[in-house]
């Protein structure tokens, strides 16, 4: 029989024992701060760094965008169509080969992602002060790794 101290050990140790439920727990508290924080330009946190991605990588394909987001390309497809709708970005056929689609920002979607950009700069800067500069920049690095196709190798 488990005792009552025995149980609220587990129940401390469940917090963090699983790496990806710890994740997880930091995704969502982030996301929430983020969300509230770019609220403002109409535009969730997830859209901001989807737009963001899409200029920086310069008009890259679906398959493209959906690589560097780690993505389902079903799932990126699905997040583009409001903002498709919404005038914000464009898919456009690739004039190398017309199967694939090109995401673009649209000019309105340029101006809405710099407004979002303004306010995901200070909640950023926020986000680091509470943290500490050098314990944000090695967690990026950490995710940046967990992220990559390396560390999805070492599974198979």
């Amino acid at each position: 029989m488990i005792q009552n101290t025995d149980m609220q050990n587990q129940d401390e140790l469940g917090k963090s024992a699983c790496t990806y439920a710890a994740l997880r727990r930091a995704m969502r508290r982030l996301g929430q701060i983020y969300d509230d924080a770019v609220e403002g330009s109409g535009l969730k946190s997830t859209q901001v760094g989807l737009l963001y991605q899409v200029r920086r990588l310069d008009r890259p394909t679906v398959r493209q965008l959906a690589n560097e987001l780690v993505m389902d390309i079903s799932a990126l497809g699905h997040t583009l169509k409001p903002l498709e709708r919404d005038g914000i970005v464009e898919l456009l056929p690739d004039r190398q080969d017309r199967r694939a689609k090109r995401v673009s920002l649209t000019q309105a979607g340029e101006s809405k992602l710099d407004e979002a950009l303004e306010l995901w700069k200070r909640v950023h800067e926020r986000t680091e002060a509470v943290i500490g500069v050098q314990k944000a920049e090695e967690l990026r690095s950490t995710l940046d790794w967990l992220a990559s196709q390396g560390f999805a190798d070492r599974f198979l």
